[in-house]
This record gives structure tokens, C-alpha cells and sequence, in this order.
């Protein structure tokens, strides 16, 4: 996936700016366009930039939250994540990037985002361990298009399974409908990159 390539590419970049002690390091992760922010080892937020306002809809609090800028995560089977157990948890605790997981934040008005994180060690120019970087893409949309094309599929198996036409028929249009809204969908997340 190229978000991935050019994310890991972006934290190579952040990485080697912190371990160089780099003056200017927040004003160069300003212009970064994903959600970006930056905890000290003990999982403090130290930094964010703009984009992260807008990802967790809230203005994250830098000193207070703790390994994470969103309000509240669930995990991919729903169920409530403590901040405490994220992916930036896990990199605070084992020193060690973690990759693949994906997670869905909630807002304070409750709307929610799926995400895909890419929690990262830092360490200062000296080797010590000094904190994380994570960077958040949004995913949601991907997840919307694998749900309808899901739904398609199961009308299609639905109608293979039943006897009465008009039925079979209203199956079938529903999967292209389904299939119509995924391919709109990409089209326009596509348009967006």
C-alpha cells in the first residue's frame, strides 16, 4: 500500500530528526498533512500537530493526555480500548514499533474514525530511550468498502439460495446497488490521494 510506504518513509524522517537533536523538529512536523504527535517515555503528550485536532476532534492536551490524542477507542471487534492497551502503549512499553493493527477513535460527539497507527520508538542522539512518535491514517473509508462490497456478497449467496424470482431479482439488484456505492466510494477516496 503506498500510505504505508510513504507513513513509514515520513517516520524515517522524524526519527532521524530526533536522534540528530534537531532545533526545528515541531515546525517541520507542522506541515505534515496526517495526524502526528509526539509522547515523552513515560507516554506523555509533548506534541501534535494541527491535523490531529481535526482526526480526534478535540484540541488533544499536551502534558495531561497520556498515549493518546483521541477521546476513546474500541478495538476492531468493537469492544472498549483502554489508551492504556493502544498500539502507543505497546511501543512505550516494549521500545518497538507496532504495525497492522488498526483501531476505530471516537470523537466527543461521537462520530468515529478507523485508523491504521503507526507507533514509533524514539531515542535521543545519545541512544536513550526518550519517547514515541505515532502518526494516524484514516481508514474509514476503506472499511465502508469492504462492508458493502461484504453486503453484496451476501445477497448474491442469499439469491443463489432461494427459489422465488422477484426475490432473487431484489437481491440482485440490491448487490449491484451495494456494488455501485463501493465503487462511488473509491472513486471518490481515490480522487482524494
Amino acid at each position: 500500500m503506498l500510505a504505508t510506504e510513504a507513513t513509514e518513509r515520513v517516520l524515517r524522517d522524524v526519527v532521524d530528526a530526533v536522534e540528530s537533536g534537531k532545533d526545528d523538529l515541531f515546525a517541520a512536523l507542522d506541515v505534515i498533512s496526517a495526524p502526528l504527535y509526539v509522547t515523552d517515555a513515560s507516554g506523555v503528550l509533548t506534541y501534535y500537530n494541527p491535523a490531529c485536532v481535526g482526526f480526534a476532534g478535540r484540541t488533544p492536551a499536551v502534558g495531561k493526555d497520556q498515549w493518546c490524542v483521541t477521546w476513546k477507542l474500541y478495538a476492531n471487534d468493537g469492544s472498549f480500548l483502554p489508551h492504556s492497551e493502544c498500539p502507543m502503549a505497546i511501543t512505550l512499553q516494549t521500545k518497538q514499533p507496532v504495525r497492522g493493527m488498526t483501531a476505530t477513535a471516537e470523537r466527543p460527539d461521537g462520530t468515529r474514525v478507523n485508523f491504521l497507527p503507526f507507533p514509533t520508538p524514539l531515542f535521543g542522539p545519545s541512544g536513550e530511550f526518550v519517547g514515541a512518535v505515532n502518526i494516524l491514517i484514516d481508514v474509514t473509508e476503506f472499511r465502508q468498502i469492504e462492508e458493502l462490497r461484504s453486503q453484496a456478497e451476501r445477497c448474491r449467496r442469499l439469491a443463489n439460495s432461494i427459489g422465488d424470482q422477484a426475490t432473487v431479482d431484489a437481491l440482485r439488484r440490491m448487490a449491484g446497488d451495494y456494488e455501485a456505492k463501493a465503487r462511488a466510494l473509491e472513486k471518490a477516496a481515490s480522487s482524494l490521494r
